[in-house]
């Protein structure tokens, strides 16, 4: 539900310094300063709030860099206040900030999230179309926030091409999709202790008879970890071996599907070459 929420950009030193405030207690860690933030924006950078009532409940952060000599917005932060979660607030926000980048001049935002959080990678992928376009390992080392603590920071880079068809048309075709055995990468099963597991060992491993491939993730790594962090350790290295050989092999992520009755959901692996995302072949 997001009526009665307004979106707008943020840029006086006030409103940052309730970003701020809101940073730190969404992320229960130390925020971003405000006079990087105020830098950042006065320089290509955009800052957007969400409000209810007059209250900053969201906000979405990001600023300009450059790779391969493409410029692109990393989006860097964003955070819901906890009380105003799952109500779609963080759609609004990534479509406020795609809106406004594009009318700055931008083509691509980036930004990263744990491909083992379910929530995230159905908003980045299936709501947004961005593509999960590469694997990093670790790549905030180890971090002790709510979130983080006790699994290395792997993450996707989401590339989201903010004016290309397959963003801008509709894509309800990925939602009938059905999921075959053939073109499962591993299995799941359900553990002695009512939790969702990886076999040792995969079904395949010649990506390339395929054009399209499925990969399991659970459906609240946060619930396994505080049941067995060595299990969600487990999840972790298993899934970054599969993802990081299909994107080597030119594959990225472009969707998933939700299945809570299983405990899983499923990743959707798609040939990048196949995708009308007009990158200019400048991948990042």
């Amino acid at each position: 539900m997001t009526s009665g929420v307004t979106i707008r950009s943020l840029t006086t030193i006030s409103e940052l310094t309730e970003v701020n405030k809101l940073e730190a207690e969404v992320w229960k860690t130390t925020a971003i300063p405000v006079h990087q933030t105020l830098t950042a924006i006065k320089n290509g950078g955009i800052m957007l709030g969400a409000f209810i009532n007059d209250q900053l409940v969201g906000f979405n952060y990001g600023f300009p860099g450059i790779k391969n000599g493409r410029l692109h917005l990393c989006s860097h932060t964003m955070g819901i206040h906890e009380g105003y979660r799952s109500k779609g607030i963080g759609r609004l926000l990534k479509l406020k900030q795609r809106g406004t980048a594009l009318a700055m001049g931008y083509r691509l935002i980036t930004w990263t999230f744990d491909p083992l959080e379910s929530p995230n990678a159905y908003l980045n992928l299936q709501k947004l179309r961005g593509i999960g376009a590469n694997y990093i390992e670790n790549i905030y080392g180890k971090v002790e926030d709510a979130l983080n603590a006790g699994l290395p920071t792997d993450r996707f880079q989401v590339e989201w091409w903010i004016d290309s068809l397959h963003v801008t048309e509709h894509h309800s075709f990925r939602q009938s999709i059905q999921l075959s055995h053939d073109k499962t990468v591993i299995d799941p099963f359900i553990n002695s202790q009512g939790l969702p597991e990886l076999i040792d060992e995969r079904n395949v491993v010649d990506f390339t008879i395929k054009n399209q491939w499925f990969v399991p993730i659970p459906w609240s790594i946060q619930h396994i970890k505080n049941v067995d962090n060595g299990l969600a350790v487990d999840w972790r290295m298993k899934t970054r071996e599969i993802f990081s050989s299909l994107i080597s092999n030119g594959f990225v992520a472009t969707g998933i599907k939700r299945l809570e009755e299983n405990q899983v959901h499923y990743y959707i692996f798609e040939k990048r070459d196949s995708l009308q995302i007009n990158d200019d072949r400048g991948v990042l």
